[in-house]
Parts: structure tokens; sequence; C-alpha cells
């Protein structure tokens, strides 16, 4: 544990820009006092977590793992996950955990169902500064934990309720102990230790979403070594108790889950883990270049050095042990970009473990940012605000329809357009500084600072919307209706699915006719679903109480055909009825 604990203290080599005889560029240098250091971070973290009980949790995927945690504490049952009532052998059920653990220790709610992801996603951002100033020099471990904080797509996916923050954390930390562990005249003991963390935290990426958290990991290892032509690194793995370790964490729930459920095998890996990425079954398509829009749009404040960076990645020497850390950083960004790129299904949130690679690669850059540069770069982005205020005005002012209406997003802009005033005011700011100072570090904080604040607003201003979908406006009628009725009460969803609603009312439903992805659940228990709306038509005709979610467009055509139904809750989506 020494190197845990150790001062925070530069290692031996550290990475420095190789110049050429034609530069002549000084490197900013951001050394921090310590207690300066420590107060900056305990404030950053309190404006971190207290944005988690802000918004309402939205559909489909916050509602989804919430509610799978909430039932996991409910039933008890910690071994086959269960959504809705029904089994649910998407994803493994590492973060379901950590929910239910948190939902039985702080009671269940919105800012319990996103604190692990927050964690996540806060640990993440020590993590890459903690490893950049190790393994590469300090001032890039401080600008790499400012770039991934003030990135959007770091700060944003991080406070939502999602299996991919988590996911891109454990991979990140599989990343770093692997270079952490091969610096150079690292005490074998030290080495191994590292390597058995990296180990550890790969399984637990493989408990988090599956294969991928070995997948990805193994292949930019393998092209990294072909790339780089540093064979010598797999000697340094400890990949005989490693393995040991990996097994002896992921293997336990796989083989309880597969001996209480004997269909999950075939479901888990050949459907979700195989079928996902190499066919369009899924329906989530994407044109090859879907993720190049998100990665710009996701690091914007440093995009326009993106590119300098990964050039000036690409000459850094090895160190004395064959060792390349940035070239490693480069062919995982790379890889994992392209892997998601290829595969038949595509959402926003993937390719988030590119993050933190890619920070420390911008990190290494920024200190060598002069101060012409910097001042074009502020001169810039103060441009493509104003230029975004005015676009952002024009394209929401004018919307809405019967479900969004206008009124909403008439409150959204008023935040949208605040969030870019603060991020203005700061970068404006950061001009201000950089004149006073021939160093730019401080203006370089300051302009990350009006990012994360830009996407903290932007992102708590989306309640506008999250408060309506969510279904907690529903939930108190629901509840007092269901609190007069018996406990057994069957409560239907007919048609459709709703990802929040059940969380809020803290009761599951039956699925009629679309069990829309509970289908394999449904299949299994067919008991505890009606394939046909005459079906439950029949159902809902006989004796005793009941309640029923509706499509607001299938309760007008069920009213109109004489349906006996009595609304209790209903908003522009749902409309939630009870037997008259």
């Amino acid at each position: 544990m020494q190197d845990f604990l150790a001062p925070i203290r530069p290692m031996v080599p550290l990475i420095t820009v190789p110049r050429r005889s034609e530069d002549n560029i000084p490197s900013c240098s951001f050394t921090p006092p310590p207690t300066v250091l420590i107060q900056f971070i305990l404030i950053f973290s309190l404006i971190w977590f207290l944005q988690l009980n802000w918004r309402h949790l939205i559909p489909s995927d916050e509602g989804r793992y919430a509610e799978m945690a909430r039932e996991m504490l409910v039933t008890g049952d910690w071994i086959t996950p269960r959504y809705n009532g029904y089994k649910y052998f998407e994803k493994p059920p590492l973060q379901t955990w950590f929910n239910a653990v948190t939902f039985a220790l702080f009671g269940v709610g919105d800012w319990q169902a996103r604190f692990y992801t927050a964690l996540c996603g806060f640990a993440g951002i020590l993590l890459v500064g903690y490893t950049g100033l190790r393994v590469l020099n300090q001032s890039a471990g401080l600008m790499a934990a400012l770039v991934l904080a003030s990135s959007p797509y770091w700060n944003l996916i991080s406070h939502l309720n999602v299996l991919d923050t988590g996911l891109a954390f454990w991979m990140e930390l599989t990343l770093c102990s692997l270079l952490l562990a091969q610096r150079v005249d690292l005490p074998e003991h030290l080495r191994r230790r590292w390597m058995w963390l990296c180990w550890a935290s790969m399984a637990l990426a493989v408990l988090s979403k599956g294969l991928i958290g070995l997948i990805l990991p193994g292949a930019s290892l393998v092209i990294y070594t072909v790339v780089a032509r540093d064979w010598a690194v797999w000697k340094r793995l400890h990949s005989v108790s490693g393995a040991l370790i990996f097994l002896g964490i992921v293997l336990p729930w796989f083989v309880l889950v597969q001996l209480k459920n004997p269909e999950f095998f075939y479901y888990f890996f050949i459907i979700q883990q195989f079928e996902r990425y190499l066919t369009p079954a899924q329906n989530r398509p994407g044109p090859f270049y879907y993720f190049v829009g998100v990665m710009l749009v996701g690091f914007l404040p440093w995009a326009s050095v993106a590119a300098q960076s990964i050039r000036q990645g690409w000459r850094i020497p090895h160190q004395q042990n064959g060792f390349a850390p940035v070239i490693l950083l480069l062919v995982w960004s790379i890889f994992i970009f392209l892997f998601f790129s290829a595969s038949h299904s595509k959402l926003t949130s993937y390719t988030l473990p590119v993050a933190p690679a890619l920070a420390l690669v911008i990190g290494l850059y920024l200190p060598r940012v002069t101060r012409e540069q910097w001042q074009r770069h502020l001169l810039g982005y103060m441009l493509f605000l104003t230029i975004a205020s005015i676009v952002a005005y024009l394209a929401l002012v004018n919307r809405g329809d019967v479900q969004t209406p206008n009124a909403l997003y008439l409150e959204f802009v008023i935040w949208v357009e605040i969030a870019i005033g603060v991020s203005f005011a700061l970068t404006l700011i950061a001009l201000w500084l950089l004149r006073l100072r021939t160093d730019p570090a401080m203006s370089i904080v300051v302009f990350g600072i009006g990012w994360f604040l830009l996407g903290a607003i932007g992102g708590n201003g989306h309640e506008v919307f999250g408060r309506q979908s969510s279904g907690a406006l529903l939930a108190p009628a629901i509840q007092a209706e269901l609190a007069k009725l018996p406990p057994d009460t069957p409560f239907y969803s007919v048609n459709m699915l709703d990802h929040t609603l059940p969380f809020y009312v803290r009761h599951v439903t039956i699925m009629v006719q679309n069990a829309d992805e509970l289908q394999f659940g449904a299949m299994l228990e067919k008991t505890k679903w009606i394939p046909t709306i005459n079906q439950w038509r029949a159902q809902w005709r006989g004796p005793g109480a009941a309640l029923a979610l509706l499509p607001s467009i299938l309760y007008g055509q069920l009213a109109s055909a004489g349906m006996p139904m009595k609304v209790i809750a209903c908003d522009a989506r749902r409309v939630i009825v009870t037997k008259p």
C-alpha cells in the first residue's frame, strides 16, 4: 500500500514532450499549493453531488435501472435481475447491486439512484489526475482532470443513472492501473499490486456490462503491442495470478444465475453480447460517423486542441523499459471509437470509455499552449458561445406540440441562455487573466470551470421536460388509489412500457399485448402477461379491482367503445384508469 498512500510526488522517469530545434514554446506550469487544491476539490465535490436530486429520473435507462434495484431490494433476490417483475438478463448486475445497497442505506429516491454513477464519474476525474501526475507529469495530471471534468460528455452522463458511466470508470481503472504498473524502476511488489488491481477492475467492468469489459482492454493491449513493438510488456502483466483474480470476481454470479435460470446463457451471451453488435436486431442504427459528432460535442471546449494533442502524442518517446504510455492511450481511444462506430447498435454513451484516455492526451499538451494560441482559443469560443446563444433561442422558442407544449421550451431556453451566459462570462474572465499573467495556466482553469458550469446548468435545466416524462407527477394519485385496494390488485400496462412510472409508484405492472423489451421475460413467465387487448378487456370486465396505464390515444378509442373506466391521473402521454 506504500504507493497508494505516498505523498503526491513525481515518479521518474516522467513524460516530457520532445522539442524540435525550431520549437521555442515555453511550457506553462500549474502547481497550486496542496491546501488550495484540497479546497478546490471539496468545493467541486459539493457542486458535483448536490445536483443529483435536482432532476427526476427520465426514461428509459434511468427509470429502468432504478426500478431493477428497487425490485432487487424488495424481493431479496440478488442473483436473478428483474425489471417490472419479469426476468431481465440484458446486462450483468453490478450497478443494480450498488443501487440496491444505496437504497437500503439511504432510502429509495432520485439522488440515491444516481449516486453510484456520480461517484464513478467523480472518482474517474480524480483517477485521471492521479495517473497523469504519476505517469506523465504534475501539470499534465491536473490539466487532464480539468479536461475530463469540464467536458460535457463526462459531466452529463455521470449525472445520469446509466450503465456506461460505471463501465467507463472500471475500464479507466483497468487502463490507469496498467499505466501505473509499467513505470520504470517501480518495485516489483508494487507492480504486482497495480496489475492485480488492473485484473480486478477489468472483472468489475465485465460485471458492469458484459464481455466488452474484457474484449476492449484486451484488444487495445494487443494492438498497442504491434504498433509500439513492445513485446516485453506481456512479461510484466502477472497473467496467472491476475487471471485467477479476474475469474474469482466474475465467475460466481455467472455460475449462480445460470444454475437458477437455464435460459440465461443463450440470451445473455448470444443475443445480448454478440447479436447486439453484429446485427441490427436492437434497432439502434446509426451511420459509421455517428460518434464523430458525439466526440466533437462531448469534448467541445477542447476540440480545437485535440488534433495537436494527438499529433504530439505520437512523438512521445518510449520509457526506458520500452513501454509507451501515450501510444497506449491513443490506441485505446482510436480502437474503442472504431469498435463502436462499426457496431450495428449505437447509443450516445457507448464511447464514454474513450474520454479518460483522451483527457490524459489533451492534458499532456495543454501546458505547452502559448499565450497567443490560448488567446485565439478564447476569442474563438467567445464567438462560438455568442452564435450558440442565438441559435439555441431561435431553435427552441417556437417549438412545441401536444405532448410537449411550447411553454416547456420557453422555460428550458432560459436555462440554456443562463448556462451559455455563465460560460461566456468566465471565458471573458479567462481572457482578462491571460492579459495579466504570462503563464496561461490560470486562464485555462477558469475557462474549464466555465464549461463545467455550462454542462451542469444546461443539464439540470432539462428538468423542465424530465418532471413531465418521469411520471412522478402522476404517482401520488396512483399510490392513493392503490392504498384503498387489496395488495394484490393488478395494475395493467396496456400496449406500452413506461420505464419510470413503476419506480415512482413503487408497483410493478402487468404487460398487455406489447411487452416491448420485456418480451423475453414475458415468454418465460406467461402467466405474468396478457397477449392481446381483447383478453385484457375480458379480464377488466370481470370481478375485482384493477388499475391500468394506457397511452392517451388508446384511452380515447376504448372510451369511445364504451369500456368502463374511471380516470384517476393523466398527462399528455398517458392515462391511468381504475374500474368505476
